[in-house]
This record gives C-alpha cells, sequence and structure tokens, in this order.
C-alpha cells in the first residue's frame, strides 16, 4: 500500500510539471484484518471477544463509546437474575470475581467502576485490540457473505479516517443491532400482534404495573380539554389489546447516587430544567401520598454507600414513549433522544429534592443524595449508558416466544438458558376513559429455567452466513422481555465466540456449526483457560442424588428447575445425598445452595464424605445473608479432598430440625488454596 501511495505522488508531480490539472488526493482508509470482529463493547461484547481470544482466534472488538461494560457497568448493578442456575462459564466468572472483590463467593450487586474494571481485567488479560470511540456506518456483503465493514471516528468523523474491517465471522454485541441491521438481515422492531405468534401477553397491553390509579386527569386545565394535555400524555387512542405496532418500551438511566458526603456531589439544577414536565408526578402524589422516596423510585442500596436507582409506579425515571425513533435514528438523531432523557432524569431529581409540592422529608431524603465523585469521573460522574431496553430484534432462522419462556415449547439446540420474568416496561402514555394511563407494562413469571436456541443467535443463512447476534438476538417482544439480562447476554456470547471459532476451523457457514460440539467445549473448558470446571449436582440430576424419607418438590424459588423441602416433623429421619463424580482427585471447596423458606429450620445438618473421612456440619441459619434479586444463597462448607470417581457425597437431613428443611444444590469448586 506504502510503494503505491509513492508512485502515486511521483504521477501527480509529473502531471503539475506538465501543467496538468489535479483535482485532490484520494483517500487512503487503513484496513484491518482480523478472524473475529465483535461489534459493541457491551458485557457481552467483552465476554465474545475475551473467549475467542483464549480459543486462539485473532479478534478486534469495536465500542463506540468510551467505556467497556455496557450496563453492567453502567448502572445495573442491582443484578436482574431470575435464577442462578441459568448463569454459567464466564458469565458466573464474572459474578465470581465481583464476589472476590467484596470478600463474598460470589455477589451480584455492585459499584459500576467495580465492573468496569472487572471488564478491563478481561481485555488486558487477554491482550484484546480494542477500538474505542468508533462506529459502524457501512457493511460491503458478496451474496450471504459479509466481506467488510467501515467505520468513523466517533469524536471526528471524517471519510479520510475512516477504517475497514475485513473478518472472517462477525459477532454483533451492540444494544442496537446497528451491524444486523447494515448487513441487510430481517429484524422487527417494536411489538408484534399476539396472533401472529399465537401468544397472549404480546401487543398492547393496559394492565397494572407501574400503572396510574384511576381518576388522574390528563389535561393542563383539570377538566378542560381544550387547555391541552399535561406533558409526556399522547394524544391518541388506545389500540386493540394484543394489537402490534412499533413502540418500544421506555429507556432509562439506572442511576448511581452516593449517600457518603465525602463522596458526594449535589444534585443542582440542570441545563434545560422544565418543571411542567413533572406535573403528573405532583397529581399521582395527591391521589396516593408517598411515605418516603422509595413510592417514586425503586432506591436499590448498594455497597459504599451508592445506589442503583430504577423505574417505579406510574411517574417515575422511565421516559415512556419518547423512544420510539431511537433503533432505527441515525447517530444525530439517537444522541438528541439520549440527551433528552439525560435532561429528564436529571431534572426529575432535581424536581424531587427542591420543588416545594414535594413533601418536606421526601426533598430531605432527596437531597441526601448525590453523584458520586468517584464513578464515571470522566463523564461529569454521570453514566455513559443509557439502558437501552430493546431497539431491534433479528427474525433469525428460529423466533424465540412466549411459548418458549413458559416452557410449552422446549428447544433442543440450547446454547444458555434464560428465567427471568416476562419483563416489558410501559410503551405509551395516553388517556383512556378521561383518565391518564400507562400501557405497556407487562409481568409474567412463575416459569423455570429453559433453553436458548442455537437458531435464534444466528440469521437465516441466505442473509448472512457469518454473523452471530447474541444481544439482539431473534426473539418476539414479550419473550424478548425474558432474555434481555446481562447475565444471559453473556452467556450467549460464550458460545456465539465459541461458534464462530469452530465455524473457522471447518470452514462452514455459523448456521452449520454443531451444537452439540458447542456444548462440549463450554462444559469442558468454561473458563477457557483449561482449568478443571467446578461440578454441580442439583435435586434435579437424580441419577447422581439419593432420597430417603418424604421430601415435597418445590418448583419455585430455588436453583434450577427445583429444590426438595421436608416439613418440620424431625421425628423420622429424612436425607438427600449429592453423589458428584469427580474427573480429577484434587481439593475442592464444598458450598450448599439454601433457598430462603419462610418457615425454615434454624439449622441443617450436613454429612460429608470426602478422601474417606466423614464429618458432620451445622448450619446456622442466622448467619446466612441474601442479597439482591435471588431466590437464595450459596454457603460454605470448607474445603475438602475429593477423589476420582463417585467415592463421596453431600448428605443434607432434617436431623434436630426445628422447622421446613431445603435441598436443593451442592457445588464442589476447584480450590485456589
Amino acid at each position: 500500500m506504502r510503494t503505491s501511495k509513492i508512485f502515486f505522488r511521483l504521477i501527480l508531480l509529473c502531471l503539475v510539471a506538465f501543467g496538468g490539472t489535479v483535482k485532490a488526493d484520494p483517500v487512503y482508509n487503513k484496513v484491518i484484518e482480523t478472524d473475529i470482529c465483535i461489534y459493541g463493547g457491551t458485557s457481552a461484547g467483552v465476554i465474545a471477544a475475551y473467549t475467542a481470544k483464549k480459543m486462539g482466534k485473532k479478534v478486534l472488538l469495536i465500542e463506540p463509546g468510551r467505556h467497556l461494560g455496557g450496563m453492567s457497568s453502567g448502572g445495573l448493578g442491582y443484578t436482574d437474575i431470575g435464577n442462578k442456575y441459568v448463569v454459567t462459564g464466564l458469565a458466573r466468572d464474572f459474578y465470581r470475581r465481583i464476589g472476590q472483590h467484596y470478600g463474598k463467593f460470589e455477589q451480584w450487586i455492585f459499584e459500576p467502576k467495580v465492573a468496569e474494571g472487572i471488564f478491563n481485567d478481561y481485555a488486558k488479560a487477554a491482550g484484546l485490540e480494542i477500538l474505542f470511540k468508533h462506529r459502524l456506518t457501512d457493511v460491503k456483503k458478496e451474496g450471504n457473505v459479509i466481506q467488510e465493514i467501515r467505520i468513523e471516528d466517533a469524536s471526528k468523523p471524517s471519510a479520510q479516517t475512516d477504517q475497514i474491517i475485513r473478518a472472517k465471522v462477525y459477532l454483533d454485541c451492540s444494544y442496537e443491532g446497528d451491524l444486523m441491521a447494515r448487513s441487510k438481515v430481517s429484524y422487527v422492531v417494536g411489538r408484534e400482534a399476539n396472533q401472529e405468534y399465537n401468544e397472549t401477553i404480546n401487543g398492547v397491553q393496559l394492565l397494572n404495573g407501574h400503572q396510574f390509579p384511576d381518576g388522574i386527569d390528563p389535561y393542563v386545565v383539570p377538566g378542560d380539554k381544550n387547555s391541552g394535555l399535561l406533558w409526556g400524555i399522547r394524544d391518541a387512542e388506545l389500540a386493540p389489546i394484543g394489537s402490534g405496532d412499533k413502540k418500544v418500551q421506555a429507556y432509562n438511566f439506572r442511576i448511581a447516587l452516593s449517600k457518603v458526603p465525602e463522596n458526594r456531589i449535589e444534585i443542582e439544577k440542570p441545563e434545560n430544567y422544565d418543571p411542567k414536565k413533572y406535573e403528573l408526578l405532583i397529581r399521582l402524589k395527591e391521589k396516593r401520598p408517598w411515605n418516603s422516596l422509595n413510592d417514586v423510585i425503586i432506591l436499590s442500596h448498594m455497597p459504599n454507600g451508592k445506589t442503583d436507582i430504577n423505574n417505579r409506579n406510574g411517574f417515575s425515571t422511565d421516559m415512556i414513549g419518547e423512544n420510539w425513533d431511537y433503533p432505527e435514528a441515525d447517530y444525530a438523531t439517537r444522541q438528541q433522544i439520549w440527551k433528552r432523557h439525560e435532561d429528564y432524569t436529571k431534572g426529575f431529581l432535581y424536581f424531587l429534592g427542591n420543588d416545594p409540592r414535594i413533601p418536606a422529608k421526601i426533598r430531605a431524603e432527596m437531597k441526601s443524595w448525590g453523584y458520586p465523585k468517584d464513578e464515571y469521573t470522566d463523564n461529569g460522574n454521570w453514566t455513559p449508558q443509557l439502558y437501552i431496553r430493546e431497539a431491534r430484534r433479528m427474525v433469525g432462522e428460529l423466533v424465540m416466544t412466549q411459548h418458549h419462556c413458559e416452557g410449552k415449547e422446549v428447544v433442543k439446540d440450547g446454547v444458555g438458558m434464560a428465567a427471568y420474568t416476562m419483563d416489558s416496561h410501559n410503551c405509551d402514555r395516553l388517556v383512556v376513559n378521561g383518565m391518564v394511563k400507562n400501557e405497556g407494562n407487562v409481568e409474567v413469571g412463575g416459569f423455570g429455567p429453559y433453553p436458548i436456541s442455537y437458531r435464534s443467535i444466528v440469521p437465516k443463512q441466505s442473509e448472512a452466513s457469518n454473523l452471530i447476534v447474541p444481544v439482539c438476538l431473534s426473539a418476539t417482544h414479550i419473550a424478548y422481555g425474558s432474555i434481555r439480562m446481562e447475565p444471559v447476554f453473556m452467556v450467549l456470547s460464550q458460545s456465539s465466540a465459541v461458534a464462530a471459532a469452530l465455524a473457522i476451523d471447518e470452514k462452514i457457514p455459523v448456521q452449520q456449526v454443531n451444537v452439540n460440539k458447542i456444548k462440549q467445549l463450554l462444559e469442558s473448558n468454561p473458563l477457557v483457560d483449561g482449568s478443571t470446571p467446578e461440578i454441580l449436582v442439583d435435586n434435579d440430576h437424580t441419577a447422581s442424588v439419593q432420597v430417603t424419607g418424604e421430601w415435597k418438590t418445590e418448583k419455585k424459588g430455588g436453583y434450577g428447575p427445583s429444590y426438595l423441602k421436608a416439613d418440620g416433623d424431625s421425628k423420622h429421619l429424612k436425607t438427600v445425598k449429592y453423589i458428584p463424580t469427580v474427573v480429577k482427585t484434587g481439593k475442592y471447596d464444598v458450598y450448599v445452595y439454601f433457598p430462603k423458606l419462610a418457615n425454615s429450620s434454624a439449622r441443617t445438618s450436613i454429612e460429608v464424605l470426602a478422601n474417606g473421612k466423614k464429618l458432620e456440619k451445622v448450619v446456622d441459619h442466622a448467619e446466612i445473608k441474601v442479597e439482591g434479586q435471588t431466590s437464595g444463597e450459596w454457603v460454605s462448607l470448607g474445603s475438602h479432598t475429593f477423589s476420582k470417581g463417585k467415592k463421596g457425597y453431600v448428605q443434607i437431613s432434617n436431623k434436630n430440625a426445628d422447622g421446613e428443611t431445603s435441598a436443593d444444590a451442592v457445588l464442589l469448586v476447584p480450590s485456589k488454596s
């Protein structure tokens, strides 16, 4: 390239010398060739890049912003889990590393800077090549094969500095699905009608969650339609329940604040502040008085005096209806939408702490919080990540639906699992029967973990044979509401990276990768470092569990699909023996999972047989502290040496119990000490 450039300049000099004219120097774009190109430095993008690099592939990670981790480092520290059973591989390793930071086995609530530090550690350990502040402008395809993509400097866009990336396989790990869309892969935005996939809770829904109570007047002058609608209410009629549309569930910021005086920056009046935007909040308060700040926002307490704040009730941090154009918008328009959300949210916090119509008690509580000095130090102590709950969704080889979430349809090519409630935030706010109402909130759960199809993270082969999409995957709006959790994105991205590596090695389209090979690699080398995998024995692994006495199977609230529960009668001994299959003799840290029980015994007797030695442990339930959105916690039984084979066990019993006893899961983690 350099030789041809010099030769061309010599020709230009000759033309000038002989009176020729030249309009401009040609544009020379830098070309980067790699095995796997990953677009989006979200939690999924980092895990995918780390996995691919550890598998020996040349990897390039492109992030339009300046930070790694997406929402996991952008304020969503109160992790939406559903069931920890579905969090495997490097995703589980991430939460274990969080736990190590806070002196625990694993932890699901954390500060943004801690999460970002861990994602940076992954990048450093793998020696990742990362292009920050670069974004996609074009995709070149030949037939169904992506040949190259073009990216620009997001801070100073210029054709002269554009770069061309040529890869064998591409992964779209962005929240928006830009690479997928520019690759002309089929996708949808908005909500399908129920009838499209024979669902029942998709499309338009007017339910009670995060809703206004009856009787709140929507007009500027109460009762006067001619005075116009209050800010945030759309002038439209409610569409038929279950009908489809292009509306997108609301975005917000997951807000990190600090209550520690020396780490707190006062929440001042933001630019573009307009108290009229929050008039509905006052009417909501008058109809339903508040007792504390938690009646207005979900204020989840985080380590070191910080918060993860989320939307609550009819009017809160969600900016309903202001994001519909975001998924398909150009970069400039997206930035405008982003800025409106930031202005609204900062104004909302200021309003709560300063407007005289807010009760003095609430104002004082709000003023006790401020922006944390030690978070987002290069972004004015404000998160650089908008919570894009949903944007584009691919229409791939298989579409995950409500039926898969509820277990009515079960795929056989699962490369990850989900378990969270089918959760959609409100999509619209309008007038219904003369009252203001939110529309679109759905929260339906009650089902166990379910597999996510490999076919849902790959496009149709006819559209793109070398692209995998683990974030904007193929799912209906309501099914995506269950799948769209950060731990699940990380799990699916690791599977995607393994699939990409296999496709390259075997020189086949990603759609033709053997899913069993993906599963085998994930099971045998879950941390992609050759370390001995941990051993899980769940009560549902019937071949490895022996039960005596009467135990009831509970489907909700445990680890995995179910757990066993014995009543408070300790006169008759009841036991559940977990027999792990140990592949490699060694020292293991042993843990037992305890789900929360309403009528739990104060203690549980556990017998451990390891290396021919039998010992008894008594777990004091008063010492079990369950934190975050989880059904229970792992409790350590110490380190024990287990011999190869099935020579040891962990047995839970109701011996000396004074209440209900649970038997759920046992975990053996190779000891690092």
